[in-house]
């Protein structure tokens, strides 16, 4: 198990990864960390504890939003698909109808 130091919010903390993850750990603290700085930018010194609370909460927020939107594009997807099958369905049946019209027309010539 690998371990990395991240700084969030000016205190250092060690923490365990798996190996090749200490990249995006230290990317994900830096998140953290700068979502920190905003809210203290924003609402000052308001205590630690509160900012963290309120970083946490807009970042989950964040990803909430991201998930109702790839929720929503999924759905998006699957009814464009089925729109093209209906399509293709159609098409096929028209060709059908067409083969059958060219038989009795050339049967009849």
């Amino acid at each position: 198990m690998a371990q990395v130091s991240v700084t969030i919010d000016g205190r250092k903390y060690r923490l365990a990864c798996n190996e090749g993850e200490e990249a995006r750990l230290e990317s994900l603290a830096g998140v953290i960390d700068d979502k920190i700085g905003e809210m203290r930018k924003a609402f000052g010194e308001i205590g630690d504890q509160r900012l963290v609370i309120m970083a946490a909460l807009t970042i989950a927020d964040n990803l909430a939003e991201a998930r109702d939107e790839a929720a929503a594009e999924r759905k998006r997807s699957d009814a464009a698909e089925e729109r093209a099958q209906a399509m293709a369905s159609s098409l096929d049946q028209l060709g059908s109808r067409l083969e059958s019209l060219a038989a009795r027309l050339a049967g009849g010539a």
